[in-house]
């Protein structure tokens, strides 16, 4: 077999002086990482390399289907052999590669999928994982599962590549537990870059996105830069970025309008492959001077020959996940500056270039260092799914660059289960095996697989296609935008037309099924059970509709007249669409009773809600779909609904919502005390330990509740009787007797402390007079806790407060004593009080 020449291949590429350094480490280690400038060459001189030193597969993987095939064809064209022979690649729907492939580009969802049928990935002797600054989801996957696989597969080559690489990190989870990957780091002087600014008078964005009036300005700023570069360089060419393929569009129009001489051509995921391999290829010698208007596309995963001018917007469009209402979508928000220093070298690849930062300086500072990885970001269902596939649930054992977060994968996860496809621990089923081979969304994969033999594979796998794909739907109808989409030439059309025709194959067809676009709505609601939506409110604008999920959303348009829907995609936005909710619809479709039961069963509940208010059980028979109340009537609670009621409303709002008698009380502080001073087996008397007991002593009084008993007229004294432990009970009065008998003879009520208090004391109000005769302090329970007397004069105003009476008797009292004779004459006031016994005289006017 003819080896690659990597001599020819590297020609004018600085990249070729590192394969020596490269070559060398890979004689040691199986990991590398490369990190290199773009433009040097990493994507096309590192895969033939490694094809010259083993005769297996090498496996190169790119963010974008539109970099994977231009990458193969460049390095294809430079071989010097056709497409598909030595060179090939592979992405969503296109393949051009055969068994004498030795380099195959392909997308990192590619090989994923292709991992699951071939977890040891047999036949390939390496795998390249290029531009993984950019933090794709997938690619990250990769990493973890890759560092796996070289556990098991010590001869498996794996280099992580990128222009502007977090290494030590990277390194990390490429290396072992002991010796981080190492570092191949090439380093270039970069040619000259002069910076301009020309910040926007108008606002970049509003609540519904990208201003018109910046678009405008971009337009603008372009067109006068252009004509001023092609002035002075005829062979220089313009790009422009945009954050979204709508803005890419308004932009390019704008720029026909003013520039006439300039060819303006977009670059985005949804033009045809034949018209981005066009614009990759650059133009030739005698043609019009270009101005591209891309989306993030070209900010690094492609070479785009000829660029001496950048014009960023300074605006990307990422996903954003919103964990209140549990849905992800596309936000417009500020580039980071790593990003826009990516965007300026396109400018600077083969010469000295120009940006145009369409901001100040300020908001350039102020925008983010680094962008959001998407596993920080994006919905997880299908990472989750196939990480469970491969054996390793959310990820656990695999060495990633981050784990999954917390909340995000556990959304995923129910998800799943909701599908069917993972069990209570988190592995994979059947099902959920069949969905990850399906490429699309575990949920797409699931409306692909029950909606085919219901409304049939055709109409089935279209409404998946316009789900799966990143069609604007007009007015939210997605039932229209197939419609307009069936009879379309647009490149839109085409595209959808391609994926539906893949997706169908996929499908189980049902002979004899009708379709019709009546069954659009029931695939939408098979794939999102809990997005199935019911109106609430209608105005003359338009309409909020209440989620299965719990989420409100508004809409506008001929949907708004529905009664229900099944909803595709649904965000955060403000103003009049989303009708105050904070969500508008996005994309839906009109859906019937019947086709509501065929696909949310799981999430229909026909039951009793038993609720415990204003002291008395009410219930009522709910019929719900998710957070959707379909119809509500009142009922008699059952005995057990009725005693749940009142437990869920004892555990939300406590014991407060019973009436403590004075009786009831003074048992539980009693209790409280004993259990506080000799533990068990006396009873745990506290909000939580009566609330975990609760059928344990109030069990009739809740029957009697649930029954219409009114709170009121509950006896709770006895209540708490059943929790007197026996034969324990019969020394309660002897341990905490409810009175104390003072040396006068009166029986005093003992006030017992609050619960919850370790160090309070039980209280006796009594008069001085009546403790004449005691010596020292009387104490409860076997002696372990001295009362704490208030001592009060003849008219009951306190004198002093003491649980020593020894120490009162000998010390404070005469002063009291002295104080009090001539305020009292009458009543006696002894030197020796703890000797003189009260006399009848003396209970007489103690008793007062």
């Amino acid at each position: 077999m003819t080896a690659f020449d990597l001599d020819a291949i590297g020609a004018g590429l600085s990249f070729a002086a590192a394969l020596d350094e490269l070559s060398a480490t890979l004689d040691t280690r199986a990991a590398v990482v490369v990190s290199a400038p773009p433009g040097t060459g990493k994507t096309t001189l590192v895969p033939p390399l490694l094809a010259s030193r083993s005769p297996g597969r090498v496996i190169v993987t790119q963010p974008r289907r539109v970099a994977a095939r231009a990458a193969a064809r460049r390095l294809a064209h430079l071989d010097g052999t056709p497409l598909g022979a030595r060179v090939g690649f592979t992405v969503r729907g296109e393949r051009s590669a055969g068994p004498g492939t030795r380099i195959e580009f392909v997308t990192a969802g590619v090989l994923l999928r292709r991992m699951l049928d071939d977890p040891g990935l047999d036949g390939v002797d390496a795998v390249v994982l290029d531009e993984v600054h950019e933090r794709a989801l997938e690619t990250d996957l990769l990493i973890g599962l890759l560092s796996e696989v070289r556990e098991l597969r010590d001869d498996l080559v794996v280099v992580a590549m990128s222009a502007t690489l977090d290494a030590a990190r990277i390194s990390d989870a490429l290396g072992t537990d002991t010796l981080p990957a190492p570092v191949v780091d090439h380093e270039v002087p970069a040619f000259a870059l002069t910076e301009r600014w020309a910040p926007s008078p108008a606002p970049r964005l509003d609540e519904r996105g990208v201003t018109r009036e910046f678009l405008d300005h971009v337009a603008r700023t372009t067109t006068d830069a252009a004509r001023a570069l092609t002035r002075d360089d005829p062979t220089a060419d313009v790009l422009v970025f945009a954050p979204g393929v709508r803005e890419v569009s308004e932009i390019a129009r704008r720029l026909r309008d003013a520039s006439g001489e300039a060819d303006i051509r977009e670059l985005h995921g949804r033009i045809p492959a034949a018209e981005q391999d066009a614009v990759i290829r650059g133009r030739r010698a005698g043609e019009a001077p270009r101005i591209i208007v891309t989306t993030s596309l070209a900010e690094s995963s492609l070479t785009v020959p000829g660029v001496r001018l950048v014009v960023d917007s300074c605006l990307s469009r990422h996903p954003q996940r919103d964990a209140a209402r549990g849905m992800t979508g596309l936000v417009t928000t500020a580039a980071s500056r790593s990003s826009c220093v990516q965007r300026a070298g396109r400018a600077t690849r083969q010469g000295p270039g120009t940006v145009i930062r369409c901001v100040d300086e300020r908001t350039y500072a102020a925008a983010p260092a680094r962008p959001v990885a998407e596993i920080a970001v994006s919905d997880l269902a299908d990472a989750a799914l196939l990480l469970a596939c491969w054996g390793a649930p959310g990820g656990a054992g695999l060495r990633m660059i981050e784990p999954l977060p917390a909340a995000s994968l556990a959304d995923a996860l129910t998800a799943l289960r909701g599908l069917g496809a993972i069990d209570d621990q988190g592995h994979a089923t059947a099902d959920g095996r069949a969905l990850a081979r399906i490429p699309a969304d575990p949920r797409l994969a699931r409306a692909l697989r029950d909606g085919s033999p219901i409304v049939g594979a055709r109409l089935t796998a279209e409404v998946v296609a316009l789900l799966g794909g990143d069609v604007r739907v007009a007015q939210a109808d997605a039932a229209q935008a197939l419609v307009t989409l069936r009879g379309g030439r647009t490149p839109d059309a085409r595209r959808w037309r391609s994926d539906a025709d893949r997706l169908e194959r996929l499908a189980h067809p049902a002979p004899g099924v009708r379709s019709d676009l009546d069954g659009v709505g029931l695939v939408i609601a098979l794939a999102f059970p809990d997005r199935i939506a019911q109106r609430v409110d209608r105005t003359a604008e338009g309409a909020t509709f209440l989620l299965a999920s719990g989420t409100r959303a508004g809409v506008q348009g001929p949907l708004a007249a529905v009664e229900w829907l099944a909803v595709a995609d649904v965000a955060r936005a403000a103003g009049r669409a989303a009708a105050g909710s904070g969500a508008v619809i996005r994309s839906a479709a009109a859906l019937s009773e019947s086709q509501l039961e065929q696909s949310a069963g799981h999430l229909m509940t026909d039951r009793v809600e038993a609720e415990f208010t204003g002291g008395r059980v009410q219930a009522r028979r709910e019929r719900r779909v998710g957070a959707i109340l379909r119809s509500s009537a009142p009922v008699r609670a059952s005995a057990e609904e009725g005693r749940d009621a009142v437990r869920r409303a004892l555990r939300r709002d406590g014991l407060g919502l019973f009436a403590w008698t004075g009786g009831a009380d003074a048992l539980r502080r009693r209790l409280g005390l004993l259990h506080r001073e000799l533990g068990l087996p006396w009873p745990d008397v506290s909000d939580g330990g009566l609330l975990d007991a609760l059928d344990t002593w109030m069990a009739p009084e809740l029957d009697a509740l649930a029954a219409g008993t009114a709170v009121a007229r509950l006896d709770l004294t006895s209540a708490l009787r059943r929790l007197l432990p026996w034969p324990e009970a019969s020394r309660l009065d002897d341990l905490a007797p409810e009175r104390l008998e003072v040396p006068s003879g009166s029986r005093i009520r003992i006030d017992y402390p609050e619960l919850g208090d370790p160090t309070a004391r039980p209280v006796v109000a009594v008069k001085l007079q009546e403790c004449f005769g005691w010596a020292q302090t009387p104490r409860l329970v076997d002696g372990r806790t001295p009362v704490l007397f208030h001592l009060l004069s003849p008219a009951g105003h306190p004198l002093a407060v003491t649980d020593d009476l020894a120490s009162f008797w000998s010390g404070p009292y005469s002063q009291v004593r002295a104080e009090m004779r001539g305020r009292y004459p009458k009543h006696p006031w002894p030197e020796d009080p703890w000797v003189a016994a009260p006399t009848r005289h003396t209970k007489k006017h103690a008793a007062g």
